[in-house]
């Protein structure tokens, strides 16, 4: 990792992030990478984490290569001495946190509660739950330590609020996770720190292309039923979380924003 820290380098003046530093997890794929790079346009200096060296490395090359500022830090939800070190790293690297994107999640393969296994649900809510749970534990720290105030935001899912017998583990840490950001905003929000979430339809990435292998024609059946009659890009997640994070949405917090062409309508 050994970066030179670079708080001094000339911030952005225009843009939806502007001025502030972002930390991304899951950043090495899907929406987390859309996010890291989105972010970067819009003034943000971005430190991307995730547990893959290399595609953190090959999105934070592509980031500064489009004349954006970006780091990373390998970092694994399961591991809470992990997860305080990749945000840790931001700090070191620019002085401050502003803002996070709690992005990283993890699958289960497709099928009933009685057919998951218990394996499978410590894994989800290890990852899921309690990942993004120790995660928002870091960054409201470096927060408070340094900016002052800021802005999280929650990757849940749509799956959180409609029943989800096909992903019954996933469903269920979604939905605790949306509790858990309602919470984190009435504890945080009297400090000036807002805790929103984005809740996705279908959006393709190497999770829908997982789940599609698994069951085939998931994705089919699903865009069947949203009023756009499409999955949605990575990139038109990516631009809610933007919006979140920024003062823009200001007045905004504890709120559960479904980004779903019309599914949950």
């Amino acid at each position: 990792m050994g970066s030179t820290p670079i708080t001094d380098t000339p911030v952005a003046t225009t843009g939806l992030l502007a001025g502030k530093v972002v930390f991304v997890t899951g950043a090495g794929r899907g929406i987390g990478a859309a996010a890291a790079r989105l972010f970067a346009r819009e003034g943000a200096r971005v430190l991307l984490a995730a547990r893959t060296e290399a595609q953190l490395r090959a999105v934070t090359e592509e980031i500064r290569a489009a004349g954006g500022t970006a780091d990373h830090a390998r970092c694994d939800l399961a591991d809470p001495a992990s997860v305080r070190a990749a945000v840790e790293r931001a700090v070191e690297l620019y002085g401050r946190l502003d803002a996070a994107f709690n992005n990283a999640a993890t699958v289960q393969r497709p099928g009933p509660p009685d057919q998951t296994g218990e394996a499978v649900l410590d894994h989800v809510y290890t990852v899921n739950l309690k990942g993004c749970w120790l995660a928002m534990d870091a960054e409201i720290a470096a927060i408070r330590a340094t900016a002052g105030q800021g802005t999280i935001v929650n990757n849940s899912s749509i799956g959180s609020l409609l029943a989800n017998p096909v992903l019954p583990a996933y469903g269920a840490m979604k939905r605790a996770l949306n509790s858990l950001t309602a919470s984190a905003a009435a504890a945080y929000g009297p400090e000036g720190i807002r805790v929103n979430a984005v809740a996705p339809g279908t959006t393709l990435t190497e999770m829908i292309d997982q789940w599609e292998e698994a069951d085939p024609g998931i994705t089919a059946r699903s865009n069947a039923m949203t009023p756009l009659g499409r999955a949605a890009r990575p990139e038109e997640i990516a631009q809610a979380a933007a919006w979140l994070l920024s003062d823009r949405s200001s007045y905004v917090t504890g709120t559960v924003l479904r980004v779903d062409g019309g599914l949950y309508a």
